[in-house]
């Protein structure tokens, strides 16, 4: 599926696309080893700090031989096969590092964000019953608060300085071997466990998603067909270390393709301005940021930077206004293509560079797997039929779909039942099978008869000048039973007033059906989110429930 090219080429990769998952397997040794014997002087990583100004380079030879090294020093703590560990720790090369060495030895990480509270890193090590624990000196202080609610916790790792009771990285490093003979650890098998992510808790507690070694597999059409990756490509992704758009879009697939990956670690307030001058500087050639990013960077002299080394450039995660999009082409002649996924999952549906894209569309299902719209019972639903977005599973599951909830039997079986895994989202598919995302589940709104998605909502908002981010629910109301409700936060230059609460909702009338619009507008200076950025609409329903209730519910006296 080539960067330039037409639907029929989809649909070819897509019939004849196979899965070839081994017995055994290890991203580790498997691809970043491999990528070391066969170029061991490529660059496989670049590290940039906050100020863009100094940069660290990685070869591929370089990562095998620290990897061996940690592995070699978990190995001398006791560590083993099995354990888990947290690792939360800034965008520096020992990330990489760490976690390529645990996935050598078969332990199991648990990537944490790094605006991780400590009441986040007591539930997280809690629920998964880590014994290790790695972070650098911005999160130590946060882990010593709760430290001693965390019995299962015995070896902790520290980068980047010393602490009391807690083990120097660079102490560890000192006088370990970097030979790691793979023949001296047990084998780990494609299906066994390799990876714990938390969900980001938009309606309920973090579940931990479980994945198996096979997952990294499963990137490979992430990184070859929704990023367009070739080996000589270098990819930046803008994202914390704890999420899994770090696995999306800075590991796995990339490196198995065998690109180089860039990483800044932002400590302060992000720079656009760092941001364009980091995209020249290191002729960047893929890259893929929250809408957010490209917003901002629209609003500066673009032309002044030179961005000709750009081939691709993606978003996902949220609306994405179509002014952006324009504008961005318009500065650089890309595009901003858009994907979906999950944490239990890899891309799933995307726009490609080799076919038509219709704007507002998810796009096409990946190669690999069969995506469709299905109703409660699993059937298929009619072209323009909303219903959920499933993948089918059976007789074979593909391999970047998640093993299982951890410690979650009852979730894991709502998610996987008959031939499908429910991703818990709705959309509807066209004629041309193109998907339209309509929005979480839990968050579609029915309100007197109809069944409207927050997702089209908060994109017709988006779109007016007036607004920087919002977030649509539905709130209780006596007559209708819900009520669209948004959430708005408002641009630098706008005030708040019923004149403009009128002409947002009118707004949204135009860009959508009538019966869609905002009811209610509520103006606020902030979103309740998640440690990864997701909006908890949950929060937002649940105000407005005690709100509804506080009104209405009369008091005898």
């Amino acid at each position: 599926m080539s960067a330039k090219g037409n639907q029929y080429e989809y649909e070819k990769v897509k019939k004849n696309f196979e899965w070839d998952v081994p017995e055994h397997y290890n991203f580790a040794f498997d691809e970043v080893d491999r990528q070391a014997d066969i170029h061991p002087e490529k660059v496989a990583l670049i590290s940039i700090d906050d100020s863009g100004e100094n940069v660290e380079k990685h070869s591929f030879g370089e990562l095998k031989d620290l990897s061996n090294k940690f592995a070699n020093g978990l190995r001398e703590m006791g560590i083993r096969k099995g354990d888990r560990a947290m690792l939360l720790v800034h965008r520096v090369p020992e990330w990489y590092i760490a976690i390529l060495g645990m996935f050598k030895l078969g332990v199991i990480p648990i990537p944490t964000p790094n605006l991780s509270v400590p009441k986040d890193i007591q539930y997280r090590v809690k629920e998964a019953k880590a014994n290790t624990i790695v972070t650098d000196m911005p999160n130590h202080s946060k882990v010593d608060e709760v430290r001693d609610k965390l019995p299962s916790l015995k070896n902790f790792i520290l980068i980047g300085g010393s602490a009391e009771d807690w083990t120097p990285y660079s102490e560890m490093m000192e006088d370990v071997s970097d030979d790691f003979d793979r023949d001296s650890v047990e084998k780990t098998k494609s299906d066994e466990p390799m990876l714990i992510y938390f969900t980001s808790g938009t309606t309920s507690y973090p579940k931990m998603v479980l994945h198996s070694h096979a997952y990294p597999i499963g990137h490979t059409v992430t990184a070859k067909y929704v990023q367009n990756l070739r080996p000589e490509d270098t990819i930046w992704v803008i994202a914390d270390n704890g999420w899994a758009k770090t696995a999306w879009g800075k590991l796995f697939g990339q490196w198995i393709v065998g690109a180089t990956v860039v990483q800044q670690n932002i400590t302060g307030r992000f720079s656009a301005e760092k941001t364009l001058q980091i995209l020249q500087d290191h002729s960047i050639t893929v890259f893929c940021a929250p809408p957010t990013i490209y917003k901002m960077m629209i609003n500066l002299d673009v032309d002044k930077y030179d961005l000709s080394s750009l081939k691709h450039t993606l978003s996902a995660g949220e609306p994405l206004n179509p002014d952006v999009i324009d504008k961005w082409e318009e500065y650089t002649g890309l595009r901003i293509y858009d994907y979906y996924g999950q944490t239990e999952s890899v891309a799933l549906v995307a726009n490609y560079p080799c076919m038509d894209v219709k704007a507002g569309s998810m796009g096409k299902p990946t190669p690999g797997h069969v995506v469709d719209i299905v109703d409660d019972e699993g059937n298929i639903l009619p072209d323009g039929e909303e219903g959920h977005i499933a993948v089918k599973v059976k007789p074979e599951k593909p391999p970047g779909i998640f093993k299982e909830y951890w410690k979650d039997t009852e979730k894991t079986k709502e998610v996987f039942h008959g031939d499908w895994y429910y991703t818990g989202d709705k959309a509807y598919k066209d004629e041309d099978g193109y998907f339209w995302f309509v929005g979480r589940a839990d968050d579609v709104i029915k309100a007197s008869g109809y069944r409207i998605g927050p997702f089209e909502v908060e994109s017709a908002l988006q779109e007016h000048p007036a607004v920087q981010e919002n977030a649509v629910i539905g709130a209780p109301h006596e007559i209708r039973g819900k009520i669209v409700k948004a959430y708005v936060i408002l641009n630098k230059g706008f005030e708040a007033s019923d004149e403009l609460v009128k002409e947002l909702q009118d707004h949204v009338k135009k860009v959508t059906a009538p019966y869609k619009y905002p009811r209610q507008i509520e103006f606020v200076d902030e979103l309740p989110k998640t440690i990864s950025g997701k909006i908890r609409r949950t929060e937002l329903r649940d105000r407005a429930e005690k709100e509804y209730l506080e009104e209405h519910t009369s008091l005898p006296y």
